[in-house]
């Protein structure tokens, strides 16, 4: 895929202001010159990014958590994860999630990818991890106000998961996915 060719449907900025400033996001409101010379707005939730884990245990199983999303105001089932620390590698957001949320640490790490989940309307970016030869490091670390419940699924159960409807959270199917890379 040559990304050169695509200069035709690049947007340009004209202003850009920020409307919200949270703990977590921060919305901007931008104008921009499209394409065929209109001018347009874009509203978009700017993000630290952050990480997600597929915790392989030695005997084949997945690491997942079960967590109330309050958005949506249901419980979820995913993988572990967590967001990026101004000034942390991933790598480091990686290692500090999975023992935070989950008490285990990992021998081997393997960087598999980014994933972006919702392209129209944030900048958000995922990375994905492997982690492999994992033990018990002691107890979960949560965040304050964080609960969370750990359990095992094999990746044949994981995927039936996402087929029955039990997994929807964008960031653990496309981890899945990369379970199958040859």
């Amino acid at each position: 895929m040559k990304l050169s060719a695509d200069t035709h449907l690049i947007e340009s900025e004209l202003a850009s202001e920020q409307v919200f400033d949270g703990a977590l996001l921060k919305v901007r409101k931008d104008k921009v010159r499209l394409p065929n010379g209109n001018e347009s707005v874009r509203e978009y939730i700017t993000h630290p990014g952050a990480v997600v884990v597929l915790a392989l245990l030695d005997n084949g199983n997945l690491l997942f958590e079960k967590q109330f999303r309050y958005p949506l105001r249901r419980v979820f089932l995913e993988l572990p994860a967590g967001k990026i620390d101004a000034g942390e590698s991933i790598i480091d957001t990686a290692r500090r999630e999975l023992l935070e949320e989950t008490g285990y640490i990992a021998a081997d790490w393997e960087y598999l990818g980014v994933m972006h989940p919702c392209i129209g309307y944030s900048d958000e970016r995922i990375e994905i991890f492997a982690a492999r030869g994992l033990h018990k490091a002691g107890e979960q670390q949560l965040d304050h106000n964080e609960f969370l419940d750990l359990l095992e699924l094999s990746p044949a159960e994981a995927r039936q998961a996402v087929w029955d409807g039990r997994i929807t959270d964008a960031k653990t199917i496309t981890a899945l996915f990369w379970l199958d890379k040859p």
